[in-house]
């Protein structure tokens, strides 16, 4: 089960790097939502590392 939750998180994580840099690619990027993302992206990082 464990290692399902990994996967999801790492699906999440990816999910949130995409659309990150869908963002970054915009004419005029939404600067609170790439930071938005960029917080949410992290916790799940800190998350993964603590698995």
């Amino acid at each position: 089960m464990e290692s399902s939750h990994v996967q999801s998180l790492q699906s999440k994580h990816a999910g949130l790097e995409a659309r990150l840099r869908e963002e970054m690619n915009r004419p005029a990027p939404d600067l609170a939502m790439v930071q938005q993302l960029k917080k949410h992206k992290l916790r799940i990082k800190e998350e993964l590392a603590a698995t």
